[in-house]
């Protein structure tokens, strides 16, 4: 049982984290690139992506493995909820590979205007699905019994 609470006491964290990282990208962060300046651009947009990664990708780990073996191993009671939330990971890792990285892939070359528009745009999907897991999550915890 330790061991399971560890388990999701992870998934929390590192989804509670991902939900207050991807609000600040959202509506600070994304909006900003397009005023970095066009001369200063691809250097930005380099050490963002690497700084970005160091960041997002322990924790994007730590909930898709979390979020999967809570799935395949749920807690009792909460088969459905524990699917719901692992399939919402999923949909996290493909918007982030199809939708958000390609257009980081057109904006290593310099600013492009569609492409930070889609990039934006495409973000709410993210902001969205994480704000959901942290949802589902929020009315696990405040149902589950305190155990003392």
């Amino acid at each position: 049982m330790v061991a399971m609470m560890s388990i999701m006491l992870a998934c929390v964290f590192s989804t509670f984290a991902m939900t207050g990282l991807i609000w600040f990208v959202q509506i600070v962060h994304y909006p900003l690139f397009a005023a970095v300046g066009r001369d200063q651009f691809v250097a930005y947009e380099g050490r963002h992506t690497v700084l970005t990664t160091w960041v997002v990708m322990p924790l994007m780990m730590v909930e898709l493995g979390s979020s999967i073996w809570l799935a395949v191993h749920p807690l009792s009671g909460w088969n459905g909820l524990l699917i719901a939330a692992a399939i919402l990971t999923v949909l996290i890792w493909l918007s982030t590979f199809f939708l958000q990285v390609p257009q980081h892939r057109i904006l290593e070359r310099g600013f492009d205007e569609a492409a930070w528009r889609f990039l934006v745009n495409s973000n709410w999907v993210r902001t969205v699905l994480w704000t959901a897991r942290s949802a589902i999550l929020c009315w696990m915890l405040g149902s589950m019994p305190l155990v003392v």
